[in-house]
């Protein structure tokens, strides 16, 4: 009897084995599309914050500013000035909720290696940014379902991850060779999700989604 692999999106059972790399195994859930690495396959918790470590992003760092503008833009977009925002998985160096400091937003850090004061997950928010953060989700379902909860009716999420569709060779995908990186989306994935949420969505640019509560 084959045991099924649930999604750890959508919580399917309608998963089947897409990709073995490297001893690796790789799942594709039929319903909302997602591929996601093996739970055996991913690291321990010690591997995984000395990866985290090793990021050099300097808060200050124009072409890293740059980077994160393709969010910080559409997102502000959606935003009053009095709005309070949560920026979630911030990492190691919080560069984006500088910028939202900088024009003058409110805004919370949270990061479960880095800045994890759990308190601020009691909270409401206006907006959460989410930066290179949702392919690390080892239970993006259970992390969604919280981000819901930190939301207040009527707030925005927005999301920044590569995007994953057919036309990307995903043996060769740098994006999947970072041994941090355990779920990849496609637009399919993030329409279930703000399905499965109640939310609306926009997807604004490449690899940026907005969901509003």
């Amino acid at each position: 009897m084959t045991i099924k692999v649930i999604c750890t999106v959508c919580l399917g059972s309608d998963t089947e084995l897409s990709h073995l790399i490297e001893g690796k195994e790789y799942f594709k859930c039929n319903f909302c599309d997602v591929l996601f690495l093996s739970s055996k396959d991913r690291l321990d918790p010690y591997a995984e914050k000395d990866r985290y470590s090793q990021h050099k992003n300097d808060i200050y760092d124009p072409q890293y500013r740059k980077f994160l503008s393709a969010l910080y833009h559409p997102l502000t977009q959606k935003l009053k000035p009095d709005m309070k925002g949560l920026d979630y998985g911030c990492g190691p160096g919080p560069a984006l909720a500088e910028m939202f400091r900088e024009d003058n937003y409110t805004i919370d850090i949270y990061d479960p290696y880095f800045f994890p004061d759990k308190s601020l997950l009691n909270k409401k928010y206006d907006f959460i940014a989410c930066t290179e953060t949702a392919e690390h989700f080892y239970e993006p379902n259970k992390e969604f379902m919280r981000l819901d909860s930190l939301l207040e009716k009527g707030g925005w999420l927005g999301v920044m991850t590569n995007f994953y569709n057919d036309s990307i060779d995903f043996e060769d995908w740098y994006y999947r060779k970072d041994p941090t990186h355990v779920v990849f989306y496609t637009e399919q994935t993030l329409e279930a999700i703000a399905l499965m949420m109640t939310w609306s969505i926009e997807i604004p640019a490449n690899n940026v989604v907005l969901f509003k509560k």
